[in-house]
């Protein structure tokens, strides 16, 4: 009997997590039907460990390094996949429909649900007044709702949000409103223009992640460490439909923004279907490959600026042996 009551009473707390965070879990909240032979309830529950705080005066050696993860390797498949889809807008309601799988979410579904619930502050890549100013990875151009308002009641956040999260199309032009139906107005009495063009951007889109991140040797623990401080998306720049380079779409905190988030969600684990991580320990356990495309240098350039192909990886190749001899040397006498 307790058994039996303890199960309903998991099954009911995962129902009400799955409805706040909407996530899936292997429970159906209609019936409580567990899909599998037990319930899998670690990764959707369990709590973030914290980072150990390091002190100042302990930091004795960094290196700021920027990373790419490229989703076309084969070993960072679980951030790819599953692919989501996005309906094109109904003719009458104007309304999409997000068709996501119900095992198991990729990155960029995980990163986009919680941008519309406002679990996580999306930065801008370059400064929104000069658009030349790239420096978006030091967090300084936040999308912020205003006091109180989220992305359903917010227009002008919606509106904004919108160009970081989908391919906007232009403003009707003065011609274009001139034509358009004089009896097309609102509940209010006011006229209604059509809609811009809006292509939400899914996960398919999504070629890169940028990773910003720190590596820091504490002696008060005797550990090189290393700390993300951002994530990226990065997906194909394309004109008049043809690509023409890549660029990179916001940067999310990853501190304490990410990790809440991503702390309970699962991650396939192709070897032991028992045993899936979250997306929180894939990071923390450096799961993925990557290249590094820059390092903090008194230029300031990236690796591209000079060198190019093999030598550019052969370059990234040279920074982290750097990175790895560090530690090394600490205990070679």
């Amino acid at each position: 009997m307790k058994n039996l009551l303890f199960c309903t009473l998991l099954i009911f707390s995962l129902s009400t997590f799955a409805q706040v965070k909407g996530g899936p879990i292997n429970s159906r909240t209609e019936t409580g039907v567990i899909d599998g032979v037990y319930l899998k309830s670690n990764i959707p529950t369990k709590r973030l460990i914290p980072y150990p705080s390091i002190r100042e005066a302990d930091a004795i050696w960094s290196k700021r390094v920027w990373r790419a993860i490229d989703l076309r390797e084969k070993i960072n498949r679980p951030l790819y996949y599953p692919l989501d889809k996005i309906t094109p807008p109904d003719q009458i309601t104007g309304e999409v429909d997000w068709i996501r799988n119900d095992n198991r979410w990729s990155l960029w579904t995980i990163i986009r649900q919680h941008i519309l619930s406002g679990d996580l502050i999306v930065y801008s890549d370059y400064n929104p007044v000069t658009t030349y100013i790239k420096d978006g990875d030091m967090f300084k151009y936040p999308i912020l709702p205003e006091q109180g308002k989220n992305y359903e009641t917010d227009p002008e956040y919606r509106e904004e949000l919108r160009l970081y999260l989908a391919d906007v199309g232009l403003k009707p032009t003065q011609a274009l409103l001139n034509q358009y139906r004089e009896d097309s107005v609102g509940a209010n009495g006011e006229k209604v223009y059509p809609p811009r063009e809006v292509n939400w951007v899914e996960s398919g889109d999504i070629i890169q992640y940028r990773l910003k991140e720190d590596w820091i040797f504490d002696k008060q623990r005797s550990v090189l460490d290393v700390r993300i401080l951002g994530i990226a998306p990065v997906r194909y720049a394309k004109t008049d439909g043809q690509v023409t380079g890549t660029t990179i779409m916001f940067w999310l905190y990853f501190p304490t923004d990410c990790r809440y988030v991503f702390n309970n969600y699962f991650v396939y684990n192709e070897d032991n279907g028992s045993r899936w991580m979250s997306f929180d320990d894939y990071f923390m356990k450096r799961r993925f490959s990557s290249f590094i495309y820059k390092e903090e240098n008194v230029y300031d350039r990236s690796i591209e600026k000079y060198r190019i192909g093999v030598d550019a990886l052969m370059e990234s190749q040279r920074i982290t042996e750097e990175i790895r001899n560090i530690e090394h040397d600490v205990w070679s006498y």
